[in-house]
């Protein structure tokens, strides 16, 4: 294999992306099934413990806050009235409290919950890939370098704005986190710049979130998933072809 692989950023982009949420909703969906789902009734349910898991890599962090604006782009498929409503559950619950700015930030409970998920997570993706060490561990690397150049590229002056991206990157890693946690933050991270791609590009053709959840298959959502994976190729420059090539075999070999 030699550098003129045809396998450019923007289409790497398009061929990462499902097996990226493969991969990573595998692994959420073990973390459910392995432990996950009593812990989060220990602390009172999905009702007390929702965004705490989804924000998990941005609230876990000493000071992590999720400021209103990066909340919106987050849920922005989502109903803001009833994420509002289910904000004001989690305070009830005493796992979240609010900040001035609309955000909102993990009491000492809802850190002792964040502790707690990334022990079941550690637990049950060193179950899940078992057997497969290097490989993650090449996954992990890889996308560390992704995640870093998605930063580096966000903070140049004429970036386009990744509100979602902006809020989760980077993720909580402290010392000692597991390789299978680093691998499924880390991937779970980077598609919030996808998902920053994919609004900025139906943005661009007219579309609200709601109206482009309703569109059918057809040339005109083609040309929105192209245009997104054009704004979404930026970090996969990071990776050589060759790279990117090894990336989608070691993601297609992961079990799950």
């Amino acid at each position: 294999m030699n550098s003129d692989v045809e396998l450019a950023p923007h289409r790497f982009a398009g061929l990462v992306a499902p097996a990226v949420d493969r991969t990573f909703v595998a692994g959420m969906l073990a973390g459910r099934d392995g432990g996950g789902a009593e812990l989060s009734q220990r602390y009172g349910g999905p009702a007390a413990t929702g965004f705490l898991v989804e924000f998990r890599t941005r609230l876990a962090a000493p000071g992590g806050t999720v400021d209103g604006a990066g909340f919106a782009a987050v849920t922005r498929y989502r109903d803001p009235a009833a994420c509002q409503r289910a904000l004001d559950k989690q305070v009830a619950h005493g796992m979240i409290v609010r900040q001035p700015d609309g955000g909102f930030a993990a009491t000492e409970r809802g850190t002792d919950f964040l502790t707690e998920i990334y022990q079941v997570h550690g637990e049950v993706t060193e179950e899940l890939w078992a057997g497969h060490d290097d490989r993650m561990l090449r996954l992990v690397e890889a996308f560390g370098r992704l995640l870093a150049y998605a930063l580096l590229l966000a903070g140049e002056p004429d970036a386009e704005p990744t509100p979602a991206f902006a809020t989760m990157a980077p993720p909580y890693e402290p010392d000692g986190t597991p390789p299978g946690v680093l691998l499924l933050n880390r991937l779970g991270t980077l598609r919030y710049h996808r998902a920053d791609a994919h609004a900025a590009a139906w943005t661009a053709a007219g579309h609200t979130a709601s109206s482009v959840s309703e569109l059918p298959e057809g040339p005109e959502r083609r040309a929105i998933e192209l245009e997104t994976d054009r704004r979404a190729a930026g970090p996969y420059a990071a990776l050589t072809a060759e790279e990117r090539l090894a990336v989608l075999a070691d993601l297609a070999a992961l079990p799950g």
